[in-house]
């Protein structure tokens, strides 16, 4: 299993701190992208905000729910 759905699984069973350490070293956008959602899932929106950016995407406006399932689906696929 590749690191982003390793840091997914983790964010999925309540390991916030594992997941965000799978995925904070990694300059590629796909973490970016998982950074941002952790971020927002954490309450820190400007850090969010900035790891978006990073991403190339924008601010998500679902539910964590929502994003957690589309990251899943991107990564999964």
């Amino acid at each position: 299993m590749n690191l982003y759905l390793q840091a997914l699984e983790a964010d999925k069973n309540g390991n916030w701190d594992k997941a965000h350490e799978l995925v904070q070293d990694l300059s590629t956008a796909d973490a970016a992208w998982i950074h941002a959602y952790l971020h927002r899932k954490e309450g820190d929106k400007f850090n969010a905000g900035y790891w978006y950016n990073r991403a190339g995407k924008d601010f998500f406006s679902g539910t964590l729910e929502e994003e957690w399932e589309m990251l899943w689906e991107h990564f999964n696929g």
